[in-house]
């Protein structure tokens, strides 16, 4: 396999959605900077929906992780859920996340009383080299159809670099 087709991972998005409560916003930063050491951002709505919430409302918290510091999580998140994946994760990008019932499933991490009981969402998004060249404004390039990750490529990569076992 040549450098060109290694899938890599790009991101892991950390994400908790507290609705309108505001003690449970502040509980998720504090838990998602302490499962990270990162600073995390409060989501907002972007626009006014049909159920009536307003625009610039916070929502809930995410934290992303790049590099060596995602790999690491990703690890010891998959650790949390024993190793297993259902195979309808996997989106048609390649990308797939998962759902931590409780954070102290995590190997390592203790109980915190400030935070209580709480979950959160762990999105991955893989990419090849030369992804980037769908960001570039000059000319509208377009990744080949042959080089983008699909369902298939991503759970087996999963599945040889975490020694995950996917499940129906």
């Amino acid at each position: 396999m040549s450098s060109m087709s290694e899938i890599k991972v790009e991101k892991i998005t950390l994400n908790i959605g507290c609705g309108d409560d505001k003690v449970k916003i502040e509980k998720s930063k504090k838990l998602l900077e302490m499962l990270t050491g990162k600073k995390s951002v409060i989501t907002r709505s972007k626009k006014r929906s049909t159920f009536g919430v307003p625009k610039g409302k916070p929502l809930g918290v995410m934290v992303t992780l790049r590099k060596q510091d995602a790999l690491e999580f990703l690890k010891k998140s998959l650790a949390g859920v024993e190793n297993k994946l259902n195979k309808n994760k996997f989106d048609s990008s390649g990308n797939f996340s998962f759902g931590m019932r409780e954070y102290i499933d995590m190997p390592g991490v203790k109980y915190s009383h400030d935070v209580g009981m709480m979950g959160f969402e762990v999105a991955v998004t893989l990419k090849r080299a030369g992804f980037r060249i769908k960001s570039r404004r000059i000319q509208q390039k377009q990744i080949p159809t042959k080089h983008k990750i699909n369902m298939e490529e991503s759970s087996e990569w999963v599945k040889k670099t975490f020694g995950v076992d996917l499940v129906e």
